[in-house]
């Protein structure tokens, strides 16, 4: 077992330890806690008292005014009336008969205040001068920037040490630049576990950019209360100067024989990259105004390894633009699926990410060039990296083995993953491999920790290493670091990816509904010339037998009229079948004219009337006069036609059927109002839909009526919508934009 696989089965980690509620501050200072609309105090470090020469209960849930002198009191109240009154630190201030550094600060529903003493005036070489400055500017590289910093940091501080210390991916630091005094221990290149800094320390150096220790071998100075009266939690010191920091690592700061210490973040965007971290081998202060410098030159490296890292990265970028071009044509080129064209780019493939193998999925099938997996493996591997995915649709990792236990078995050929996928119902993947790098890597120290028992509670804890001598480790199951240039290449071909899929998608459907529309008007066409034929001599067959009383006859002519009524209904859908297809193709096409309104409903009805007698339904029209269209009067006379003949086809004999047109600002409202039998709320969604109808009492329904009068009258630009509910009948309600002016009259 290797020490990381060690580090990782240890049964007790530092993460769980809460370091942000620690209970206690160090005693170089002193803290209070208030309201902050009362500004009553709600908690005091155990040492405030004395320093105030009064008991706790002459503090505790007093007003703040009581506690300060009446020039502190309005110093405070002056700067918590600024809208960043942090901003304000530090405020010079008398208590007890010495001077301080106030610092303030809001947290968690209550403002602090706390004090540090003024050991000495500031130095002017422990300040921000334009000559550190200008030295911070002149870095051209990271290499550069970083010895620069260490220098000044300590040159600014006096502390016997100071490096940059930079996070990997694992969590795991390296001192990548260093600052020393002769006679300290070298740190340069070592690296440190990702125990040593644990997560939630990571959280806390991520939210305050400096953290300093005067003397590691402090007593921790309680909190009075330790809890908070109206929540009963601890009292939360996560940005607090004086917050006490954990026993361990007070243990790790005496086993690498220092007395103090001071961190500062380095942020790259949101993330902590690293940190700038000094070490002394005695106690050692810092006022705020030495430290504010420190902080300054941390927020201006941040900056500057943005800067540098974009630089890298797309200066990494544009290197790979001959091989993206090159796939993005190949992708081009393919006739069906984008991806399967990388395949004619294999040794481009592998360059755009510098991967020695790379693996298409596309469905079921897998296509590999370089070295890879084999293919079960892979299927294996992509449905894991696809659940590991954002909605960036991008994976990697270059430990693939930690993650994902059954790589292990190929970390010779996988043990570094990128993987894109395309959004599509079926797998379109890309996986790019890199082998594993065996190293030997040099800690500081066996970075094991061991597990021994607590003196104060006898549990098992982790212990901080007793040795920071060189300790080297074999590891395995990890590739070369993914450089931002070949993530960025990797998204940059999967949205060209996207593109030309996209693009090869539309083609395939309109070559689809091309084909599509060619047989609908070859089968329309074939259909109908022997429709008319079989209409035309039912007809002729018809006229011989009318008025022939034999019971032959009688059969005969009942035949025929099954005949004609039959090829009436298949030509009717043959039409309706024609304006699907011209529908969802977007051609559908209207031929507009101005025609009165009123006199289109008449008509209409007058024909159905007929069709209404027969069940005994009364059909009535009311129109409003003066109601002008720029309609196509066929096709508003079909939308009319199957929405009265719906109405009487599921209105009970005896029912009623009303058709209605109301003017409504600028558009003609018709309404065809039923007495039927309804439609329910679920089915009332469906109705609109292509090939969707209502089964029962509806054995002829081809579900193509209300499609198409959607259609038609969408054409005419309007809309429709229908209002029904069980028992209840149904009104369908349809509009047409009135005629203006300007649209030419009707034909004579």
């Amino acid at each position: 077992m290797t020490g990381l696989d060690q580090r990782e089965a240890d049964p007790i980690r530092c993460e769980s330890e809460p370091i942000h509620i620690p209970g206690a501050i160090q005693p170089h200072g002193f803290l209070l806690a208030f309201g902050q609309v009362d500004m009553r105090v709600q908690h005091i470090s155990a040492n405030l008292p004395v320093l105030l020469n009064c008991e706790v209960d002459a503090i505790l849930d007093q007003p703040l005014a009581n506690i300060l002198n009446t020039q502190e009191f309005l110093r405070v109240q002056e700067a918590l009336r600024q809208p960043h009154f942090d901003e304000s630190n530090p405020l010079p201030m008398t208590v007890g008969n010495r001077e301080y550094e106030g610092l303030l600060h809001q947290h968690d529903g209550l403002i602090f205040l706390e004090l540090e003493p003024i050991s000495s005036p500031v130095q002017p070489d422990s300040m921000l001068n334009s000559r550190r400055l200008r030295r911070l500017q002149k870095a051209r590289t990271l290499e550069d920037l970083q010895q620069v910093v260490v220098e000044e940091v300590r040159a600014l501080t006096g502390f016997d040490r100071v490096v940059v210390y930079r996070f990997d991916d694992e969590g795991d630091g390296q001192v990548v630049a260093e600052d020393r005094h002769p006679e300290v221990d070298p740190y340069l290149e070592l690296r440190f576990p990702a125990s040593d800094i644990p997560a939630q320390a990571r959280k806390l150096y991520e939210h305050n950019w400096i953290r300093l220790i005067p003397d590691a071998r402090y007593e921790p100075v309680p909190l009075v209360p330790a809890t908070r009266s109206d929540t009963g939690k601890p009292v939360d010191l996560s940005c607090a100067v004086l917050r006490s920091v954990s026993p361990v690592h007070r243990e790790y700061i005496g086993y690498q024989g220092l007395r103090a210490s001071m961190s500062v973040s380095l942020m790259q965007g949101d993330a902590l990259w690293g940190l700038i971290s000094c070490g002394h081998r005695e106690p050692h202060y810092l006022p705020y105004q030495t430290r504010a410098a420190c902080q300054t030159i941390g927020e201006l490296m941040s900056l500057q390894i943005n800067a540098l890292q974009e630089k890298d990265a797309q200066q990494q970028r544009e290197a790979k633009q001959d091989h993206l071009s090159r796939l993005v044509d190949a992708m081009h080129e393919a006739d069906d699926e984008a991806l399967i064209g990388l395949m004619s780019k294999g040794q481009d493939l592998l360059d755009v990410a510098d991967a020695s193998g790379a693996a298409i999925l596309v469905g079921q099938h897998v296509l590999t060039v370089g070295d890879c997996p084999g293919d079960h493996e892979i299927k294996a591997l992509a449905k894991w990296a696809e659940s590991q995915m954002s909605d960036s649709g991008v994976f990697h990792t270059r430990c693939l083995p930690y993650e994902l236990s059954e790589a292990s078995a190929y970390a010779h050929l996988g043990s570094g993953l990128i993987a894109i996928t395309l959004p599509k119902p079926v797998t379109n993947m890309v996986l790019w491999f890199r082998p594993e790098l065996i190293k030997t890597v040099k800690w500081s120290g066996n970075p094991n920790k061991p597990l021994e028992a607590d003196p104060t509670t006898g549990q098992l804890r982790p212990h901080p290493r007793r040795s920071f001598a060189v300790w080297q480790e074999q590891v395995r199951g990890r590739s070369k670091r993914w450089l931002p240039g070949d993530i960025y290449a990797v998204k940059d071909l999967r949205r060209s990816a996207i593109e030309i899929d996209l693009a090869l998608q539309v083609a395939r459907e309109r070559e689809a509904v091309r084909a599509r529309d060619e047989i609908v008007a070859v089968v329309s066409h074939d259909l109908r010339n022997p429709m008319t034929i079989v209409t035309m001599q039912a007809g002729i067959m018809q006229r011989m037998v009318v008025g022939d009383q034999r019971e032959s006859s009688k059969r005969l002519l009942s035949a025929i009229n099954i005949i004609q009524t039959v090829a009436t209904r298949m030509n009717s859908m043959i039409g309706d079948l024609l304006d699907l297809s011209k529908i969802e193709s977007g051609r559908f096409q209207i031929s507009p004219q101005l025609h009165d309104a009123s006199s289109l409903v008449h008509q209409a009805a007058q024909l159905l009337h007929t069709l209404a007698e027969t069940k005994s339904i009364q059909l009535t029209t009311h129109a409003e006069e003066g109601v002008v269209l720029y309609a196509d009067a066929e096709r508003l006379f079909q939308v009319l036609s199957n929405l009265i003949s719906n109405g009487v086809k599921f209105t009970p004999a005896g029912g009623s059927i009303e058709v209605s047109i109301t003017r409504e600002n600028d558009h003609a409202c018709f309404s065809i109002k039923d007495s039927g039998v309804g439609i329910s709320s679920e089915a009332l969604e469906h109705i609109f839909d292509r090939y969707w109808h209502v089964k029962t009492g509806n054995p002829t329904g081809t579900g193509l009526g209300l499609f198409i009068s959607k259609g038609i009258v969408e054409a005419h630009g309007g809309r429709i919508w229908a209002v029904s509910g069980p028992g209840q009948g149904s009104t369908f309600h349809f509009t047409l934009p009135l005629a203006n002016p300007s649209q030419e009259p009707a034909a004579n």
